[in-house]
C-alpha cells in the first residue's frame, strides 16, 4: 500500500478531550473529512503525557497502530473533537 504523502499540509487542526476539552496536540490535517486516524509524524505540539490518554481526565481517546507501514493514532469514535 502507499504511504502518506510526504509533504505535511499548511494547515493544522487543535485536537482536543470531547469528555474535558483539554488540549491534546495540534495535527496537520489533510482533507475536509472527519478525523479518524493521526499519523505520528504529522503531529506538530503534542500536550499528552502518555499516549492515547488525555492528560486531564485520563481517558482512553485513541489506540496506537501501523497504518500503511507508519505509527498511528486510531481514534475512538467520540472521544475528540478538532478546529
Amino acid at each position: 500500500m502507499a504511504k502518506p504523502n510526504a509533504k505535511l499540509p499548511t494547515r493544522t487542526v487543535d485536537v482536543s478531550c470531547l469528555k474535558c476539552k483539554s488540549p491534546l496536540f495540534k495535527y496537520h490535517k489533510n482533507g475536509k473529512g472527519n478525523l479518524v486516524k493521526c499519523f505520528k509524524a504529522r503531529i506538530a505540539t503534542d500536550f499528552t503525557t502518555e499516549p492515547c490518554v488525555c492528560p486531564q481526565c485520563h481517558s482512553l481517546f485513541a489506540r496506537e497502530t501501523i497504518i500503511r507501514g507508519m505509527p498511528a493514532y486510531k481514534i475512538i469514535g467520540g472521544k475528540v473533537s478538532f478546529k
